[in-house]
């Protein structure tokens, strides 16, 4: 899997100072999203053990809230054993940092997938241009916030 970006004090992806990579890769082509760039899948750099470990490291200081993770779409199946590998390893070695996911498919289709069991907070749905707002953590009106730990 390759990332397009890596934001180690990112504060416009979730709550608190945050650790935010962006994958590389995405079908869903939403129309107008800001984000084009995130489309190629061979964009970016190779995610490495080593981006891994840059990653855990920097969740370890105690002002960072959490992690986010974005693209692209982390859900294109392509993604699946290195997404699920990342979330696993982040929640196991900072357990009490938060883990949030943006995804361009509904919750409905993916709520079975395994990555989800990582995840505190999912927000859900493709990007429409059309419902484009000044929203907190999403670009659209019709995705949803979700919290799927207490």
């Amino acid at each position: 899997m390759n990332y397009i970006g890596l934001n180690k004090y990112d504060t416009a992806n979730g709550p608190g100072i945050r650790v935010s990579l962006f994958v590389s890769g995405c079908t869903l082509h939403c129309k107008g999203c800001f984000n084009q760039e995130s489309w190629d899948f061979n964009g970016g750099k190779e995610f490495t053990s080593e981006t891994l470990n840059d990653i855990i490291k920097t969740l370890k200081e105690p002002h960072i809230s959490g992690f986010s993770i974005l693209g692209g779409d982390p859900l294109e199946p392509e993604h699946f054993n290195d997404v699920y590998n990342i979330v696993k390893t982040v929640k196991k070695e900072v357990p009490d940092k938060t883990i949030w996911l943006w995804t361009g498919r509904l919750y409905e289709k993916v709520k079975e997938n395994r990555i989800l069991d990582y995840v505190d907070v999912l927000i859900d749905g493709p990007f429409k241009i059309d419902l484009k707002g000044n929203l907190k953590y999403r670009g659209s009106s019709n995705q949803r916030i979700i919290f799927l730990k207490s």
